[in-house]
């Protein structure tokens, strides 16, 4: 259901000091590091962590990002249109995102208290 949660942090590396030994003592371990951003997951996967840590966009506030797994890019067309229907702010219609990895596809929208809501396919489009 869910694929990942990213927080936005005010130091990713406070952050990261303070989540680094916490995960690893649940064997959840940095598999990603880029731009500021660093990745955890438990599975190994080096495409894809599960829970992110990234600097704050805003000061003032930080939105959450939650991101809801799709079986297939179907799902995530679904989830755009459903969120056109419901007349959310999109962010990013649906697409590949070849900066996270090939196969990523994904559309993102705002809620209503201004979170950033995702729905993502990892698997190629199929033949």
């Amino acid at each position: 259901m869910i694929d990942h949660v990213t927080l936005q942090v005010a130091d990713v590396a406070v952050s990261r000091a303070f989540y680094e030994p916490l995960l690893g003592a649940l064997h959840i371990v940095v598999v990603f590091e880029d731009d500021g951003a660093v990745g955890f997951t438990g599975t190994g996967d080096a495409q894809s962590g599960s829970f992110w840590l990234i600097p704050a966009e805003r000061p003032e506030d930080r939105e959450l990002h939650l991101a809801f797994s799709a079986p297939d890019r179907a799902h995530v067309r679904a989830f755009h249109a459903a969120a056109l229907d419901a007349g959310a702010e999109i962010l990013n219609a649906p697409r590949i995102f070849p900066e996270y990895h090939p196969d990523y596809y994904g559309a993102f929208v705002r809620d209503p208290d201004g979170h950033n809501i995702e729905a993502v396919c990892h698997l190629p489009e199929p033949d």
